[in-house]
């Protein structure tokens, strides 16, 4: 079903995982896509699959750069602007994060600033230089990629889950200030999913029966699952929803936040992990 047929789309963090299926749901749907990433021979893979999925003349283009630096994403969002005769941005997907485990107390200031400055000034940048492109042609939908992580406390990751509750009061604030130039900003909070990132919480079993012992839906998520969410909350079919960070993992929102204490234990010793300074 062509729902986003020759709209213009931005993904950050493109390259690979829940970005690259979020680029290949809009370009199935008829979109223009434009992918944003550090590592340019990995845009240039997911360009050859877009290419694969797209349908009719969709445009597939990409921007290798860092979304913790502003002027990468000004210029990524100008030229997916550009993409069409059409110049305009109506899609833009802040999926670019990374991970951070450590105890508060044993983490140091350069590794705290590096995951906000991906993971949340990364979101504001996209939101920023997006919304301005939108702003000024009428409208379009934003979503950022959240976690469960800002929604329950995860031990030992403290970096990780503000980051990520910073996005999601981010995402209330820019749908509430604009709003008034038809553009909806929503977010999608993944639980345990099946990408790179979370390599290492699927392959110690502790960690994941943990996970799958939180979810009321005991699986492990895919990408899809949260590229169908995202591409819901991007089309004309959620056209009165914004301000709104959805859940998407299983139910694990309704219980408690995983136990990564094993991965402490291994990386800072029993007695830091413990509170013993």
């Amino acid at each position: 079903m062509a729902n986003l047929q020759g709209l213009n789309a931005f993904v950050t963090g493109g390259g690979s995982g829940i970005g690259l299926a979020c680029a290949i749901s809009f370009v199935q749907q008829g979109a223009n896509v434009l992918i944003m990433g550090r590592n340019e021979d990995k845009l240039r893979l997911a360009a050859d699959t877009l290419n694969q999925h797209k349908i009719g003349d969709a445009i597939i283009d990409f921007f290798a750069g860092d979304v913790s630096k502003e002027n990468d994403v000004e210029a990524a969002a100008k030229q997916a602007s550009q993409m069409s005769p059409r110049t305009k941005l109506d899609i833009a997907v802040a999926n670019a994060g990374i991970g951070g485990l450590s105890p508060i107390m044993a983490t140091e200031a350069d590794d705290w600033n590096r995951v906000m400055q991906t993971n949340l000034s990364g979101t504001f940048y996209t939101f920023k230089h997006a919304g301005i492109a939108m702003a000024r042609s009428g409208g379009g939908a934003m979503c950022a990629i959240s976690s469960i992580a800002g929604v329950r406390t995860h031990r030992y990751m403290g970096s990780y889950c503000v980051s990520k509750a910073g996005i999601d009061m981010l995402v209330r604030n820019t749908a509430d200030e604009l709003g008034q130039n038809n553009i909806r900003v929503n977010s999608v909070c993944p639980g345990l999913v099946d990408t790179e990132i979370a390599s290492g919480l699927m392959t110690t079993e502790e960690v994941h029966t943990d996970y799958l012992d939180c979810m009321p839906i005991a699986r492990t998520g895919v990408v899809e699952d949260i590229s169908n969410a995202v591409s819901f909350l991007c089309s004309p079919q959620s056209s009165w929803i914004t301000g709104v960070s959805l859940s998407v993992d299983g139910g694990h929102h309704l219980r408690r936040g995983p136990n990564v204490e094993p991965f402490s234990r291994m990386l800072f010793g029993d007695a830091i992990t413990e509170g013993k300074v």
